[in-house]
């Protein structure tokens, strides 16, 4: 996604350069608009699962660090009692049209090319938390409940996913980026227009800059929606054979490469930049990516590779060959976990309704 789609300021000049593509917006917005109100209007049936079901989700294209929130939440309501399970969409599975246990809370049966890469990490990152993956979400939340006795179940990008009547529907809005500047596919970043945060429940900051004063761009959020406000930060590095987790300090000025298949690889750049690493080569590829083994014996063996949690899922450890290649790992850590968690909890409590 170019980076001046996130303009939330236009000049004339590039307002009627982009012009034509807004003859490709309204189609775009109009048919988002329409499968959204085709639920609300009862001509298609949402249907209600036996569990609670929390929704987290975007509006903007592209990575929003909702999958850590999802992590992060599932493991907060499991450390409650609660009997949790994640349902995911699975980008890129071979399996996606199928119903598939990626993993029952112990183990993880199935890899990235199966399912895609982000039920995989989520399977590996939040222990005693079922993961499913697949297209029908009905039918993943049926098997939660008859195989797990799932209570609550989380949707992860489920915002746009209408199917399933949910009790909470968050969305994670990046703080820096916020909704660019205002219009869908392809004028703008967004998967459909900002009107359509009003069937929101509340917003989730996340990636909230780390500079003093640093505040979300708000522009065409409504005022009335609570907010909570969730920092994404560096964890540390690990080796690719998941050995000892390393202080992150290790990198500064230090010379590296970036090899990367995520949404913003550009931001991962600059969170290393940040870190005191000296970025002098990068190696990008679309978002879910399955990597191949050539790819990696490509990588110049001289330079310390990092890559993301996301991707090393992706990568065995025999095929970096030879070369290091270092995981940055991150955490969660909202700024008031507590009153989070309350508010999700009593929104459980409610009555049922199509959001």
């Amino acid at each position: 996604m170019p980076d001046y789609l996130w303009a939330e300021q236009e000049s004339h000049a590039r307002r009627a350069l982009l012009a034509p593509l807004c003859l490709l917006e309204g189609p775009y917005r109009l048919g988002a608009w329409i499968h959204r109100n085709m639920y609300r209007w009862g001509l298609r049936r949402a249907t209600r699962l036996p569990s609670q079901v929390i929704s987290v989700g975007n509006l903007a294209v592209g990575g929003s660090g909702k999958t850590p929130f999802v992590g992060w939440l599932a493991g907060e309501l499991h450390a409650r009692g609660r009997k949790v399970a994640i349902l995911s969409r699975g980008v890129r599975g071979a399996r996606s049209h199928e119903v598939n246990i990626v993993s029952d809370g112990e183990r993880v049966f199935f890899s990235p090319a199966e399912v895609g890469d982000e039920p995989v990490l989520l399977a590996s990152t939040v222990p005693g938390v079922p993961v499913l993956a697949g297209r029908n979400r009905v039918a993943l939340g049926l098997r939660a409940a008859s195989f797990f006795g799932t209570e609550v179940l989380i949707l992860d990008d489920g915002f746009q996913h209408h199917r399933v009547l949910r009790a909470v529907n968050l969305v994670c809005i990046d703080a820096r980026l916020g909704l660019g500047n205002g219009h869908v596919l392809p004028r703008g970043p967004l998967r459909e227009s900002p009107a359509a945060l009003r069937h929101a429940d509340a917003i989730v900051w996340t990636r909230l800059p780390q500079e003093p004063g640093g505040e979300p761009r708000e522009p065409g959020v409504p005022a009335e929606l609570p907010r909570f406000r969730v920092h994404i930060v560096p964890r540390g590095l690990r080796p690719l054979d998941g050995s000892e987790l390393s202080s992150c300090d290790t990198l500064r000025e230090q010379r590296i490469g970036v090899v990367a298949a995520i949404a913003r690889s550009d931001r991962l750049k600059q969170g290393l930049e940040t870190l005191g690493a000296e970025v002098v080569e990068m190696r990008c590829f679309p978002d879910h990516h399955l990597y191949k083994r050539e790819e990696l014996a490509a990588l110049d063996p001289g330079l310390r590779w990092v890559t993301t949690a996301k991707d090393a899922v992706k990568i065995p450890p025999a095929w970096a060959a030879g070369r290091e290649i270092s995981v940055l790992e991150e955490e969660v850590r909202p700024e008031e976990p507590h009153r989070l968690l309350e508010w999700i909890v009593r929104r459980l409590d409610r009555a049922y309704g199509i959001r």
